[in-house]
């Protein structure tokens, strides 16, 4: 397998959807089968958007690193119970990824949870998105998110880095796409925030 890739590898490069890999369902049955290089295809093709995903939820790069190796080495111990719902497989990996990042700050915060809302007229702030992608910054957007929910951390990473659909990350974080639509309201209006915030004090 190849190694993880650098911080700047990943982050320089295209932030465009990561596309399910030509042939991914025979490269997942036959590495079920123990086909090391299959696995190591899937490894290749996934590993950047992993560790980008864990990145901007960690505190260094190292961390991130150690992490998203982890994610791999229990994906391929664990392979035998993976099955296709119809989403990339990098939908179980951000599920194994999530998990090891929760373990990992196990202890150390705390995320609050959504509480109930009226979602009537929740639609996607347009200006805040641009803002995003304006201040690509990964370290300012790092810095912008820290105050964040981990869910609402997870839904701006997947949505707006990773360019999952709703429905993509729905089925990811094992929530409904209300919901979905709900925490990245609420992320994108304390994002808008403290953008503004480090804006003003550069």
């Amino acid at each position: 397998m190849a190694q993880v890739p650098s911080h700047t590898a990943v982050t320089n490069g295209s932030l465009a959807r990561f596309l399910m890999l030509e042939g991914e369902e025979q490269l997942i049955t036959a590495a079920k089968q123990g086909d090391a290089d299959c696995f190591g295809r899937l490894y290749d093709h996934y590993v950047p958007p992993i560790y980008r995903f864990i990145f901007m939820k960690v505190t260094n790069r190292q961390e991130a690193e150690d992490l998203t190796h982890e994610v791999f080495m229990s994906a391929w111990s664990h392979l035998h119970r993976y099955r296709s719902r119809g989403f990339p497989f990098s939908s179980w990996l951000y599920q194994i990824a999530r998990n090891r990042v929760i373990d990992h700050y196990r202890g150390k915060r705390q995320t609050a949870p959504i509480e109930a809302a009226d979602t009537e007229g929740v639609v996607d702030p347009v200006s805040t998105e641009a803002r995003i992608d304006q201040n690509l910054d990964l370290e300012t957007v790092r810095l912008a998110m820290r105050d964040l929910t981990g869910d609402q951390q997870d839904v701006v990473i997947l949505k707006f880095l990773e360019d999952l659909s709703h429905r993509e990350i729905a089925a990811t974080l094992a929530k409904s796409e209300g919901a979905v639509r709900l925490i990245q309201h609420r992320a994108l209006n304390e994002l808008r925030r403290r953008l503004g915030n480090i804006n003003r004090e550069a």
